[in-house]
């Protein structure tokens, strides 16, 4: 199952240029990751475009008003997921800085949260690409999660 990760807009901090490619560089021994950066915009044409570009996967949006999760949950979902058979990528959708409009949310298979808090999505996309990270350690046995 390939894990995709779309985005509205590119890292411009340096902390974050350097958590994504870090995080990035370490998923290369769990499986098919690829980030997709789109272009930044107000939260209809971003929430239009993510999904456009999320068509066909199982959507997961990320907003603060959705399901939290604790990292046991990700990997179990992770687990359903790809027993199912019928789904070949999954995408997570960080949207605009006014965040998902009201439809994308709708059409998204879920909405979980990384926190209660509102999340820059810059700090978002670390903190995303690291629990992805997490949840794969977690699942193979390792001792990255304890």
């Amino acid at each position: 199952m390939r894990i995709r990760i779309l985005v509205a807009g590119k890292p411009a901090l340096a902390y974050a240029k350097t958590g994504v490619a870090e995080y990035l560089k370490r998923l290369t021994r769990y499986g098919n990751h690829e980030l997709i950066h789109l272009k930044a915009g107000d939260s209809e044409s971003v929430s239009q475009a993510l999904l456009e570009r999320s068509e066909g996967s199982y959507r997961i949006a990320l907003d603060e008003r959705g399901r939290a999760l604790d990292t046991a949950a990700w990997a179990k979902c992770f687990e359903t997921l790809e027993l199912r058979g019928d789904i070949k990528a999954v995408s997570f959708l960080i949207g605009a800085s006014d965040g998902h409009t009201q439809a994308l949310r709708e059409r998204a298979d879920e909405v979980w949260c990384l926190s209660k808090l509102t999340l820059q999505h810059e700090l978002a996309l670390v903190v995303l690409l690291e629990q992805i990270y997490r949840v794969a350690t977690f699942r193979k046995g390792e001792p990255y999660h304890r």
